[in-house]
């Protein structure tokens, strides 16, 4: 093989190269990216925290209704049990329990208010749940197949790695570096003459050049600077 050959062969290895790096960035980027869940189990969590707020308000309410229904019948225990005979303490009683009746209904209906919260919230909380859950399966499974990909990547670099040290190892220093330098300025170093034109700028080559370049010697393009490479 030439010493253009080479190059080309070099350039081939390189490209796939960064590919593969490419390639094995995104997975590494997926086997990081749990977002979904993180937002899932958030949301959960803001929901057990608002349940949790609501029980309590509710177990407050029953309180005060069951303290309120206490002291009714605790009235109505006086008012009816015969030991009062006083009329105005009676009649003091039965404004009492009036008052207290008057407070119950709507300690009754903010109760029912928090009930129905608290079942609606319960809904909410379990379908999360699920969500959660399926979301903690799929990335599992995803990190298993991920985690696989990534190891089939990372062998094939080392593969190409070698390859491209081994064969960077043929190649002459000075040569070399005027490769690695158009690589770096130009993206790609070698590139083919196809119908006299240089595939790097669509330039027409002078024959004189892509006949040399075909002879294997190493010959830049007059306009790009590239190296010319013709199979």
């Amino acid at each position: 093989m030439s010493l253009v050959g080479h190059l080309y062969k070099l350039q081939q290895l390189d490209l796939e190269l960064q590919r593969k790096q490419q390639e094995l960035n995104d997975v590494e980027n997926q086997l990081s990216d749990d977002k979904a869940l993180v937002a899932a189990e958030s949301k959960l969590a803001s929901q057990k925290e608002q349940l949790e707020d609501v029980r309590k308000k509710q177990k407050g309410a029953e309180w005060e209704l069951e303290d309120l229904q206490e002291k009714v019948r605790q009235i109505d225990s006086k008012l009816y049990g015969g030991k009062t005979k006083d009329p105005k303490e009676l009649v003091n009683l039965e404004k009492e329990v009036k008052s207290l009746k008057s407070q119950i209904r709507p300690k009754e209906d903010a109760l029912l208010g928090l009930m129905s919260q608290v079942e609606e919230l319960e809904a909410g909380v379990k379908c999360t749940a699920e969500d959660v859950k399926q979301l903690k399966q799929e990335w599992e499974q995803k990190q298993e197949s991920l985690g696989q990909r990534k190891k089939e990547v990372e062998t094939v670099l080392a593969k190409l790695k070698e390859d491209r040290n081994g064969l960077a190892q043929q190649i002459y220093p000075e040569v070399l570096d005027t490769y690695e330098r158009l690589r770096l300025t130009k993206g790609q170093a070698v590139v083919k003459v196809e119908r006299g034109k240089c595939q790097g700028c669509h330039i027409t080559v002078p024959t004189s050049q892509w006949q040399k370049a075909k002879a294997g010697d190493l010959i830049q393009c007059n306009s790009c600077s590239r190296i010319l490479y013709l199979e």
